[in-house]
């Protein structure tokens, strides 16, 4: 008998954010999530174009798909680097990318950035990527575990995505898939939330939308400080299997605003209307809305946040330095970069004599996406660091990386990166 896929996908904005930057795909052979980056509009661009190529595939039995799959991620850059020619402003923006594609009896996978891919298998969770992040570097060379990666104040900064600018090269791995598995995509909203436990619990529970909805509900419950995309498929044995299931589109991807934007970009139809509930495949489920307690919770929050700032919180705000961009020079804030309404909550304490376009590309982009500094010494060290950088690029320009080399892949920072 042959198998099938039964799948139900969902994007929420979170708690924090203003607005969702993910976006997610689900059809009878493929899977997306994106993690878009670069703030305004042009993180909500960044995935929804990489989402949008990769779904319209065409997947034939005959071909390789792992080389297709690459293509359409050189594709995607190729769009993206496109989009940054004609709308200079959105430079800077970038997408993280985790598809899997089904065929029969195996599940071919491409990845990029630290959006990730599971495997639930006989109640045993495998997780099928590994995250092109900074801390996971560490973790490889032995000199912080798993459990410090999780916390690490640098955990968000992505060494590979998808920008228009780097060149990258995604992983590609095939996995067998068998009758009974259950397949989880997910943006770091939700990795970044739960536990690996967490997760397979969560997972374990009810049909594809069920366990939708409760590992979104899950992360919203924990704060839910950035986006939280989930797409989950069963993979089933049936006698006759559906034909013309349609796909689910959620987040930026399926946003018509988003969509008015990217005019040269061929969108996947949508089976489900912006905001709608999870859906599901062969056996459409309603799925209620965010409990009251969620709600609750979300109240609780915005409550909190404001009391915080009242009763003291401003002390705490002028302790906290990070290094970004003013004019187009390298410069120290004191504060945190974000405003409450129209007060700023930074301000500069120092503009260095760096120019920003003479560092290397990949630190040109860390500044702009500002880093974040223990102390004003710290500030200083990385200041000084951005100097030496910049004083390599001056005088060996084509040193790999400096903006007039061609480079490879170089550290970008993530969607989610905060001070």
């Amino acid at each position: 008998m042959p198998l099938v896929f039964r799948y139900a996908a969902r994007s929420d904005v979170g708690l924090v954010r203003q607005g969702n930057e993910d976006s997610g795909y689900a059809s009878d052979n493929l899977l997306i999530v994106a993690d878009g980056m670069g703030g305004h509009v042009a993180g909500e661009m960044a995935s929804a174009t990489v989402t949008a190529i990769l779904a319209g595939l065409p997947i034939a039995e005959s071909e390789d798909v792992l080389t297709q799959l690459a293509d359409a991620v050189d594709e995607a850059q190729l769009e993206m680097r496109h989009i940054i020619a004609e709308q200079p402003d959105f430079q800077g923006m970038g997408t993280t990318v985790t598809v899997v594609c089904w065929q029969g009896d195996r599940a071919s996978l491409a990845h990029v950035g630290d959006s990730r891919a599971y495997m639930l298998r006989g109640g045993e969770l495998l997780r099928l990527t590994k995250d092109h992040t900074y801390v996971q570097t560490l973790v490889d060379a032995g000199q912080i575990t798993e459990e410090e990666a999780a916390t690490h104040r640098r955990r968000n900064l992505l060494i590979r995505a998808i920008d228009g600018v780097n060149t990258v090269e995604p992983d590609l791995s095939i996995r067998e898939v068998h009758a009974g598995d259950r397949i989880m995509l997910c943006t770091d909203g939700l990795s970044g939330v739960l536990r690996d436990d967490q997760i397979r619990d969560l997972l374990s529970r009810s049909d594809p939308p069920g366990a939708v909805t409760a590992l979104v509900e899950a992360a919203i419950e924990r704060g839910a400080p950035d986006n939280v995309t989930c797409v989950v498929a069963d993979v089933a044995q049936v006698d006759d299997p559906p034909a013309g299931n349609r796909p689910v589109v959620v987040g930026a991807a399926a946003e018509p605003r988003t969509r008015s934007k990217l005019p040269g970009v061929d969108f996947p139809q949508d089976s489900q209307p912006t905001d709608a509930p999870p859906e599901t495949t062969w056996v459409p489920e309603a799925v209620p809305p965010r409990s009251r307690r969620s709600r609750w919770i979300a109240a609780g929050v915005a409550a909190f946040v404001i009391v915080g700032l009242i009763g003291g919180a401003w002390l705490w705000i002028a302790g906290q330095y990070y290094v970004g961009n003013r004019d187009g020079y390298v410069a120290v804030y004191q504060g945190v970069p974000q405003n409450l309404g129209s007060i700023p909550l930074s301000s500069v304490v120092e503009t260095t004599a760096i120019p920003s376009v003479q560092l290397p590309v990949y630190a040109q982009e860390l500044v702009n996406a500002t880093i974040a500094a223990d102390s004003r010494d710290d500030a200083n060290r990385i200041v000084a660091i951005l100097d030496e950088q910049a004083a390599t690029c001056r005088s060996k320009p084509k040193t790999e990386g400096c903006p007039g080399a061609t480079s490879a892949p170089t550290p970008t920072p993530s969607p989610t990166a905060t001070p």
